[in-house]
């Protein structure tokens, strides 16, 4: 992986569209923002641009890649317009080796316009069967994994039942900046519970047959894919390991593939440099107490600001989790 960008979860990036603007508290401290505003001056990524020069980047990457689209904006902001959107969908069409993860934030336009987007490419390759089409359509398009962004539970109850019920050869998560507990239990099809008595709760679930399959998981069906990880860069606000655990917990015994991203710029490791808080379980923070006798907060663990997301680290209780779903390769 890794091949021209510094996500762990993809090979390289793809930004037909770049500039956003900000729809929810996840945004609040946006990786991308700041790298746009350091090239281009401050204010210039609240500007959606339209880079058609890289439409058609991916036709000319000869071996197969997992592609990030849109690392630097969101593909269904209302400032792209729906031809252009059908573009960037034309283009995933055509190039079948790879695999395409499309990630957004904007989850009723993306639901809205699948429909129009397969109407289109239908039409189009009908027109180009008088000539020679690049490859046959299949819809939804088997290269093309849509996710949204989840920060908390609200914007989980929001995104996630749009995501389901848009077609998608898998639906994705990524769970972060994770800003608070999340279950996504409805979703991955457990039904989950916890006794929450202090920290130490024992964890119980069972399979859940939910009333319609199309909120069951599983690639193809329901949630796919799940990735997690903590804030970086300057704002950034601890994550509480419990929350993580809780995902990964989940996730395994759906049988979902789970994806830790990082810690962020905060991690539990104490050792090494930095400033420490105790985090409790609703987020908030505390200054460690000047008393060692006082202890922390029941419920709290102590966070330390690290240098840098490579000093937090990936590690989620002694171990990378770098789990994907299986993904179709064709050479078209």
């Amino acid at each position: 992986m890794n091949i021209t960008t510094p996500i762990e979860w993809t090979d390289t990036t793809w930004n037909p569209v770049r500039g956003c603007t900000k729809v929810s508290e996840g945004c609040d401290n946006c990786y991308a923002e700041a790298i746009d505003n350091r090239w281009n001056g401050p204010g210039s990524f609240a500007t959606v641009r339209l880079v058609r020069k890289a439409l058609d980047a991916p036709l000319r990457w000869r071996e197969p890649r997992m592609v990030f689209v849109n690392s630097m904006g969101d593909l269904f902001h209302d400032a792209v317009p729906d031809a252009f959107v059908i573009e960037v969908f034309t283009r995933m069409w055509w190039a079948p080796r790879h695999t395409f993860q499309v990630l957004t934030k904007r989850h009723a336009r993306m639901a809205a316009l699948l429909p129009r987007i397969e109407e289109r490419l239908r039409g189009l390759e009908a027109d180009l069967a008088l000539v020679d089409a690049p490859t046959t359509l299949t819809w939804p398009l088997p290269n093309v994994w849509l996710g949204v962004s989840v920060e908390t539970q609200r914007w989980a109850d929001i995104r996630i039942p749009a995501l389901v019920r848009t077609p998608a050869a898998v639906r994705f998560l990524s769970v972060e900046p994770l800003l608070g507990p999340v279950d996504l239990s409805r979703w991955l099809g457990v039904e989950w519970m916890e006794s929450f008595q202090g920290w130490g709760a024992k964890r119980h679930w069972r399979p859940w047959l939910l009333a319609s399959p199309a909120d069951r998981g599983g690639p193809g069906t329901g949630v796919g894919w799940v990735i997690a990880g903590g804030e970086s860069g300057r704002g950034a606000r601890p994550p509480h390991p419990h929350w993580l655990r809780t995902l990964r917990d989940q996730c395994q015994a759906a049988g979902v593939p789970f994806f830790f991203k990082q810690w962020g710029q905060w991690t539990p490791n104490l050792a090494g440099r930095g400033r420490q808080v105790d985090v409790l379980g609703d987020g908030r923070t505390l200054p460690p107490s000047a008393s060692p006798s006082a202890g922390a907060p029941e419920g709290s663990v102590r966070m330390r600001r690290a240098i840098s997301k490579h000093d937090a680290g990936r590690e989620l209780d002694g171990r990378v989790w770098d789990q994907l779903p299986a993904r179709v390769v064709t050479h078209g």
